[in-house]
């Protein structure tokens, strides 16, 4: 076995297959043992596999894409060196095929677990006319802010709200009438519930 690892130009292969693999299997055993490990960790890299997914969670350079990297390479050159008995040179551009599959997989695979993943925010654009209630005092004129109490999608959610008319007293019931840019949103009175 150890001929066959690291004898000739096999270390070349094998060394970055034996390393990457270690680091694949300490990870998911970390994260199967003690729920350790996240898979959100990386290097500090902004580069994206997908610019346009928000919730990436794969990155070009983070410990995942590296380890499936150097375990695809690895393993895929071995595998052309010893098995099919190509030049070490010739065996590169598999190790490289190989490590790029790798992380294209890795990539997918954990594309398709974060959009299982289920978000607890819920978006102000649901609360457009929905009915709440005031929360804590809303100036009028839009000359300061006050919160709403509304439930959107079946969740309790309290909301920075503003008015142009006149002030709002605490526990009037309001209507959302528009959704603002920083996320507030403008309401109207309807009636108080105290009153």
């Amino acid at each position: 076995m150890q001929d066959l690892l690291f004898a000739d130009g096999a270390p070349l292969f094998a060394v970055p297959a034996l390393i990457g693999t270690a680091f694949f299997v300490i990870r998911i055993g970390l994260l199967l043992i003690a729920g350790h490990g996240d898979l959100h960790a990386d290097s500090g890299s902004d580069f994206d596999v997908d610019h346009g997914d928000s919730g990436d969670a794969f990155k070009v350079l983070s410990i995942q894409a590296i380890s499936a990297f150097l375990m695809g390479f690895g393993w895929a050159g071995l595998g052309a060196y010893r098995g099919w008995g190509l030049p070490a040179i010739l065996s590169l551009p598999v190790a490289l095929a190989g490590g790029g599959a790798m992380m294209w997989l890795l990539a997918r695979m954990f594309r398709f677990i974060m959009g299982m993943q289920v978000s607890g925010n819920v978006s102000t654009a649901w609360a457009l006319e929905e009915e709440g209630t005031a929360y804590t005092r809303i100036p009028g004129g839009r000359s300061g802010r006050g919160q709403i109490r509304v439930v959107i999608n079946e969740r309790l959610r309290y909301l920075q709200a503003v008015t142009d008319g006149d002030a709002i007293d605490t526990a009037t019931q309001v209507r959302i009438t528009e959704i603002n840019e920083d996320n507030s949103v403008t309401v109207v009175a309807l009636r108080s519930i105290e009153g």
